[in-house]
């Protein structure tokens, strides 16, 4: 259920049948989700989602007429836009962290089992991201080349203290919650607090938007 009481509203975007079929059978034996629409491309998403409300979009990378990751940025530049669940098969579909750098929340696999799927559903809507920091780390080094620090400095990191900076880096070399505390000598508690302030002050929604802004910043390189 959301914070409001109501189920997590769903839609499955995909141009496979089956596996939108197989999708809306799984959620549908959920008493806390509803899928409130299906889709078989971006652009007939899109249309959807300007008459149906919903939480979470799973979203399908390679479709025609508008693929996943083009889907994905045009909703992330809306008001109060869902969430978005990128499916993908990982090592062979390179556009997965295209739709990460759109605004995605995170990613599936196509082979992940329904109950993960059900989980996943309902961590990206409670606010949070399904890219655990290994995988996240993994994602990154194998997109190293997309990943040139910036040129100049990015004036947004002055918003940041030098804790909170260190703290953005090591997540953002993959370390978990845990990890950090470990390295900096600090209550985990103090670890997302100090997350928190972070997301806040750059305005990022989730982990994911968190790591790749410190790639894109320069304050992490793909080499480091």
């Amino acid at each position: 259920m959301t914070d409001m009481g109501r189920p997590i509203r769903v839609v499955v975007v995909d141009d496979q049948p089956l596996i939108r079929a197989g999708f809306a059978m799984v959620l549908a034996a959920q008493s806390d989700i509803e899928v409130v629409g299906e889709a078989e491309n971006g652009a007939d998403a899109l249309t959807l989602l300007a008459r149906t409300e919903a939480d979470v979009v799973i979203m399908d990378i390679r479709m025609p007429v508008m693929d996943g990751v083009e889907a994905t940025g045009r909703l992330n530049q809306l008001v109060d836009a869902p969430r978005v669940l990128v499916l993908t098969t990982f090592d062979t579909d390179e556009d997965a962290f295209a739709a990460l750098q759109a605004g995605a929340s995170g990613f599936l696999l196509k082979n992940t089992p329904p109950e993960e799927v059900v989980t996943a559903i309902r961590v990206v809507a409670g606010g949070e991201s399904v890219v655990a920091p290994r995988v996240t780390r993994r994602l990154l080094d194998r997109f190293a080349g997309k990943l040139a620090p910036s040129a100049r400095h990015d004036e947004r990191l002055d918003l940041l203290t030098l804790r909170e900076r260190e703290v953005l880096g090591l997540i953002a070399e993959g370390l978990s919650n845990s990890e950090v505390a470990e390295r900096l000598f600090i209550a985990e508690a103090t670890v997302k607090t100090h997350f928190g302030k972070i997301l806040t002050k750059l305005d990022l929604r989730d982990r994911v938007q968190a790591v790749i802004f410190a790639y894109d910043s320069g304050l992490v390189s793909p080499q480091s």
